[in-house]
């Protein structure tokens, strides 16, 4: 990859600009406020991967906001690479604790980010990340150092489950026909040290509703009469752990796999500080599964965790009511062999069944997806380590991930390939949350590393 430095070097004010202007479009796929604002983002990023050098690129509508799949095809006899990334983002409440507005991007230094981080929702997820591969293409095509076949498929529903796309993967298997898949939508150690995601839990993400009464009654009328549907919720969310934080659905680890020590050993060698962990959040301690490490509860091991709780009154003074209804969203991370609609269903039961008379629950799914391991001797992963190894001057430690991305066993099963994750984000940059951020030097890092993939990947498939 020759004059790879030089060339992200000489455009990265550019390469930043063009990023800042992606991320200005509020393209919030949960939302359907903004769906002018997601085919905005899609239309964005047709023209710069028809900018970068894609040969073919268009707009493929789906039942939900459509697809973009760009390709640059020159000798069929060359192995053919396909990139996955979403352009959508998520919804970016709450918006009194961003320090800058989330849609008008700012760059900020810090201690971690001397250089500067772009202030933005999607700035790391997934907009940073995708566009550097885009960045990539350009500079392989532009010095005439493409060493293989691309394919880009970048969806704008990632982050409401992906709902179109396994209709899209199975209709266009052709079209998609690949040898391996690359992706960043994931982050590595730190900066000093590099990592290759290895796996990635699976999800199943659901909604309860519980119903008392058939109105909202006075508290003082009715209360210590009448269930209290808010109460009894906030009971049976606390039922479904013991007291080793240990997970109480019936049936919910009977395909959980355990680690042999061996595999926990190598794990436990990635460095990770306890004290740093615990002052970046401003916890006094962890909490979790008895038995595990703070990295083993949140790579290997199943979670249930509620992300939205409601009802009654919560507007401004006081209102003495006892509410109808109450509310929860709740998912679960789960690990290879756990499947997420079979989870989904055990839970439903188990929550209904652990309802009091007085009320009624209802259990609605929304989405989920499957776990993912990938081989750490492919020749995928091969690759990547060796493009790690020429711009970082290290081998990358292979590391599990909490997160989940639910098409990447969709797309072992349908297209039959393997799943190369190669993020550059960092466990700082507080992606789903207010102020997310990513540092230049990773963007402009991962514009530098990903076409030594592409050239590594080439030869060792020869």
């Amino acid at each position: 990859m020759k004059n790879i430095k030089s060339y992200v070097q000489e455009n990265k004010n550019r390469f930043i600009d063009e990023l800042i202007e992606l991320l200005k479009i509020p393209s919030i796929s949960a939302d359907s406020t903004y769906k002018n604002d997601v085919l905005k983002t899609a239309e964005a990023v047709k023209i710069q991967l028809e900018k970068a050098g894609c040969d073919k690129v268009e707009i493929c509508e789906t039942k939900g906001y459509p697809i973009v799949f760009g390709e640059k095809v020159f000798d069929k006899s060359l192995p053919t690479v396909l990139v996955y990334g979403h352009y959508d983002v998520q919804p970016p409440d709450p918006l009194d604790l961003w320090n800058s507005p989330p849609f008008e991007p700012v760059i900020k230094s810090t201690e971690l980010h001397p250089e500067g981080a772009i202030y933005a929702r999607g700035s790391c997820d997934d907009k940073g990340q995708m566009y550097m591969h885009v960045k990539a293409l350009e500079y392989m095509v532009a010095t005439n150092q493409l060493p293989c076949n691309v394919k880009f498929m970048v969806e704008g529903e990632e982050e409401v489950g992906s709902e179109s796309l396994a209709d899209f993967v199975k209709d266009n298997r052709e079209k998609l026909k690949n040898d391996v898949i690359l992706i960043s939508d994931t982050g590595m150690i730190s900066k000093e040290t590099p990592s290759i995601t290895t796996g990635l839990r699976g999800l199943s993400y659901v909604e309860v509703e519980v119903t008392g009464p058939n109105r909202d009654l006075h508290s003082g009328l009715y209360g210590g009469a009448v269930a209290n549907p808010i109460n009894i919720l906030t009971k049976m969310i606390a039922f479904l752990h013991d007291e080793n934080n240990h997970i109480t659905i019936p049936g919910f680890y009977d395909k959980v796999e355990e680690l042999s020590k061996e595999e926990r050993a190598e794990m436990a060698k990635a460095p990770f500080n306890l004290d740093d962990y615990k002052k970046a959040l401003d916890i006094e301690a962890v909490y979790g599964e008895t038995g595990y490490t703070t990295n083993e509860r949140n790579s290997i091991r199943p979670t249930l965790d509620v992300n939205g709780i409601w009802g009654g009154y919560i507007g401004e003074g006081a209102k003495t009511v006892i509410a109808s209804k109450a509310f929860a969203k709740i998912s679960m991370r789960l690990v290879p062999h756990q499947d997420w609609k079979e989870i989904t269903e055990l839970f439903k039961t188990h929550f209904e069944s652990i309802a009091p008379k007085g009320v009624k629950v209802k259990v609605k799914p929304h989405h989920g997806g499957q776990g993912y391991v990938t081989p750490i001797d492919s020749i995928g992963y091969r690759a990547a380590s060796k493009a790690y190894e020429e711009t970082f001057g290290k081998t990358p430690i292979p590391q599990r991930s909490g997160g989940s991305i639910p098409i990447v066993s969709l797309f072992e099963q349908e297209l039959k390939s393997k799943t190369i994750l190669m993020g550059f984000g960092l466990d700082s940059d507080a992606i789903h949350s207010p102020n997310e951020h990513f540092g230049i030097w990773n963007f402009l890092k991962g514009i530098e590393t990903i076409p030594w993939f592409y050239k590594y990947y080439t030869e060792l498939s020869k």
